[in-house]
């Protein structure tokens, strides 16, 4: 079972595939290669984290996980000391927090753009050295989307495998059945199946955390101001626009589409602080990681009757159509393009709100569909490498879809032409035709037809 302990995690930016991912792969090499006492650990990256794994912070993220952090609790201060250790030459690295081994950014990691890996676009091999040269220890590793990390050894085998839960489901129509036959909603369902896990509390404190994470990087975003990392000159816009729909508001000179600008502030901010290297939630990446805070800060502040069991059951049922998309087709970028980040974000926000307004299971799963359905296609081609253009603005556009699917499905029963189910199909096909110069190379689109002047 995909849970929301899976879907929803703590991280930093800029990318849950080529930062979060790696580093978790890293700090899980380096507690084993640890015990082998090595004089010295090499990194290989392969597909796209060699591509584009410059402007997503990959090297970054491996040095950091070879010194034993986690994204979810690394703190900034002691980050940038560690990488200083190393930037300019060999220096000392805490191999899995413990015994420094010397570690040569320029020489220890690889960027190989040559080898096409085997089994996942998103590749990277660990290597533990002896003092004479020999190989004490080899892994290889696949960043999946999302945070997720696979030892490519092991991407055969079967997803949450051993997980006994009340309701398992493998597709939307059987999440719709047992759903039904048990007399549950969907959010309902996905808290028996995490409780069957661990205590009830502890799940309601991880949404409690979620959400909190969620809505604080919104209010980071609208406050921090400057230029964004990595040479493209991006400046925050989020701050400069909140303020003008704030004065308007104090002026009473509010526009129709004052609340569609909000939801885009919400969004543009998440993802400024994502590029900026602050902390999110994968929602289900970071790359995508505005739409759900977005959507569910306009349920919040914008839905009448708004209260925190319905935060709750947004997150409950997002899991569920996330764990859908993760299970029969793909949330990395690098494997079916941006329809599976923004695409599969906008799905699960619209199915997340429908869900806190009353929808029933049949109107969620419509909302689910109409958000992805109309993301089919959708490329990845950040400029530069970097978390930023398109995507900080593509972000704003997911979550105005998700808001626009779920009031399309709340106007109707719940009965469509297109099937949730029909739609993951498609992408998948989809992300499958798809030329890799579109899937987070760098090597196609905007990302070689924007001109620097």
């Amino acid at each position: 079972m995909i849970s929301v302990f899976d879907l929803f995690k703590v991280g930093i930016g800029p990318s849950s595939s080529h930062t979060v991912g790696p580093m978790r792969a890293a700090a899980s090499f380096a507690a084993r290669a640890a015990r082998l006492a090595p004089a010295r650990v090499t990194v290989t990256l392969y597909g796209s984290l060699a591509w584009t794994g410059h402007g997503h912070a990959t090297d970054r993220a491996v040095v950091l996980g070879i010194a034993g952090e986690a994204p979810d609790t690394v703190d900034p201060d002691r980050a940038d000391a560690i990488l200083a250790a190393v930037a300019s030459g060999p220096g000392p690295l805490p191999l899995g927090g413990g015994r420094p081994v010397p570690f040569s950014w320029q020489q220890d990691i690889v960027f190989d753009r040559e080898t096409q890996p085997p089994r996942h676009p998103n590749t990277l091999r660990f290597a533990a050295h002896g003092a004479d040269g020999a190989l004490l220890a080899e892994e290889r590793w696949c960043s999946v989307g999302g945070g997720f990390v696979v030892r490519e050894d092991a991407m055969d085998d079967g997803a949450g495998a051993g997980a006994s839960v009340p309701h398992p489901f493998t597709d939307a129509a059987d999440l719709l059945a047992r759903a039904d036959g048990a007399g549950l909603s969907i959010a309902e369902l996905v808290m028996a199946n995490e409780c069957a896990l661990r205590p009830r509390a502890e799940v309601e404190a991880h949404l409690d955390r979620v959400s909190t994470v969620m809505l604080s990087c919104i209010e980071r975003g609208l406050a921090a101001q400057g230029e964004l990392p990595g040479g493209l000159k991006v400046r925050r816009r989020a701050p400069a626009i909140h303020a003008r729909l704030e004065a308007a508001r104090h002026a009473n000179l509010r526009p129709a589409h004052e609340i569609m600008d909000h939801v885009s502030v919400f969004a543009m901010a998440v993802n400024e602080e994502n590029a900026a290297g602050g902390r999110v939630v994968t929602a289900p990446t970071n790359g995508a990681a505005g739409v759900v805070p977005a959507v569910l800060r306009y349920y919040r502040d914008f839905c009448h009757g708004a209260t925190k069991e319905g935060v709750d059951t947004f997150l409950l049922t997002a899991t569920a159509i996330g764990a859908l998309f993760k299970m029969n087709a793909s949330i990395s970028g690098a494997e079916v393009g941006c329809q599976g980040e923004v695409g599969v974000a906008c799905s699960m926000a619209a199915a997340g709100l429908a869900a806190a307004l009353g929808g029933t299971n049949a109107q969620i799963e419509n909302a689910a569909e109409i958000g992805m359905e109309h993301h089919l296609g959708m490329t990845c081609d950040p400029v530069g490498g970097l978390v930023q253009i398109p995507c900080i603005e593509r972000n704003a556009f997911g979550a105005v879809k998700a808001i626009n699917a779920a009031s399309l499905a709340l106007h109707g029963d719940g009965t469509h032409r297109v099937s949730l189910d029909q739609v993951i199909a498609t992408m998948r096909q989809t992300g499958a035709d798809m030329h890799s110069k579109y899937k987070e190379t760098s090597q196609g689109g905007l990302a070689v037809n924007f001109v620097e002047c």
